[in-house]
């Protein structure tokens, strides 16, 4: 028998130890390691969850211990099992790990992609904020208009109890309160629900296609970062974002995305330098040039957008497209721009608690505030952060309501953006083939 680390960030690391480690007599998995995501390291994966060979669970430490938990605990391999980092990154983990005496591993899709009885389409991206959720959002549509019945199952953000969080049904709005979802999922959740799209999620996979497949005609997985998809689909569309042209060769693990994508829809056309898009398309005709390409935009609009007109104005963003995705900006700046702020504030200096370490994390970030709020402690910060900041306007790009759980006396504009492709084929071409 051989000892395991799982290296992850409560995500797909959880996955690929059900699908691969769960029975498999001849790997102990001894531990997960986690990273990116704040407060999730100091619990254990359940032994409901982990099955009959972990009758005590496993439990998970922070990443930093990589290097002792494999001398203390004699580990011969460790499985990397997360996303939106860049190779050099992984290589960088991997002569850690071997210069520890381990073995570095990668599982690949044929070991770890469950197979579906239903037709299912998978949208994946090459980096996170390319545009996969307002994707996934017009296909569901279009196929719901065509009279199906669609369910959405969407990448893993277990970061609470996880023994509770097994397989997640949202319909409603109230679903998300007592499911005691984080930002980050009521971003991705809840555009799904006010389209009438039941979502899935949760830890278990398996056990979620399960209850889906009772109540669809087709699924939908909607990625998470940049992963590939935890199913075999029968249609794979890849997002990619010509703002961060050759990110999709440069990238874990997005180009494997990008490689077996049957469509990559170049979004943010209408934003991006023309030399970048250039870039972008001759890569997918010379590294995967049977895709077929769409063209789009991602527009935005504001339903009193001249109320910015000469404000001074808060701007907050999606979290996870500023953090792990790398962007200094999103739809909320480009509101406020399009629009004539007067001026967009730094909130830097009224950041308190975890949302002034993320700006000391993340340097790159200087005039939008991240809705960061992996918990009620961070969320509360989140609130203070805001309250804090003299402004005539907050401008909300995050793709919820925030005044749902930000209590407030600023008023704040929320900016909306859908997908929409530039001449042929479209998504609709695609799944009507399809």
């Amino acid at each position: 028998m051989k000892n395991v680390i799982i290296m992850g960030a409560a995500g797909r690391d959880f996955h690929n130890f059900n699908v691969h480690f769960r029975h498999n007599e001849g790997l102990q998995v001894v531990a997960f390691t986690a990273t990116q995501i704040p407060d999730i390291e100091g619990r254990k994966y359940p032994s409901q969850l982990a099955g009959a060979l972990y009758p005590e669970g496993i439990p998970i430490y922070p990443e930093e211990e990589l290097v002792s938990l494999i001398k203390n605990k004699k580990v011969d391999e460790v499985y990397f099992s997360y996303s939106d980092v860049p190779h050099e990154y992984v290589m960088h983990k991997a002569s850690e790990v071997m210069a520890a005496g381990s073995s570095f591993v990668l599982l690949g899709p044929n070991e770890t992609m469950i197979k579906s009885k239903l037709p299912l389409i998978s949208v994946c991206a090459v980096r996170t904020g390319c545009g996969k959720s307002q994707t996934s959002r017009k296909i569901s549509l279009i196929l719901k208009n065509k009279g199906k019945k669609v369910v959405v199952i969407r990448h893993p953000m277990p970061y609470g109890n996880l023994a509770d969080q097994k397989v997640q049904r949202f319909e409603k709005y109230e679903d998300l309160a007592k499911h005691h979802c984080t930002i980050e999922e009521r971003e991705e959740y809840e555009p799904h629900i006010s389209n009438g799209i039941i979502v899935y999620a949760g830890v278990d996979y398996q056990a979620i296609l399960d209850e889906a497949e009772k109540e669809a005609d087709v699924i939908i997985w909607d990625g998470g970062n940049n992963d590939f998809s935890f199913y075999k689909a029968d249609l794979e569309i890849v997002v990619a974002d010509p703002h961060r042209a050759g990110h999709e060769l440069l990238y874990h693990p997005g180009e494997t995305n990008f490689r077996r994508a049957d469509v990559i829809v170049i979004n943010k056309i209408g934003t991006a330098d023309e030399g970048k898009v250039n870039l972008l398309t001759e890569n997918v005709q010379k590294f995967n040039s049977q895709a077929k390409i769409i063209r789009a935009n991602s527009p935005i609009y504001v339903s009193t957008g001249e109320e910015i007109t000469n404000k001074n104005v808060l701007v907050i963003e999606d979290g996870p497209t500023l953090t792990h995705g790398g962007m200094a900006y999103g739809a909320g700046v480009v509101a406020a721009e399009k629009f004539g702020a007067a001026s967009i504030i730094d909130p830097r200096p009224f950041a308190v608690g975890s949302i002034k370490g993320t700006f000391q994390k993340f340097k790159h970030l200087d005039s939008v505030l991240p809705a960061m709020g992996y918990g009620e402690q961070q969320v509360a910060e989140l609130t203070e952060t805001i309250n804090r900041i003299d402004c005539d306007l907050v401008v909300s790009g995050t793709p919820i309501d925030l005044s749902r759980l930000i209590e407030t006396d600023k008023k704040i504009l929320r900016v909306q953006y859908d997908i929409e492709e530039i001449g042929s084929p479209n998504l609709e071409d695609i799944l009507e083939d399809f």
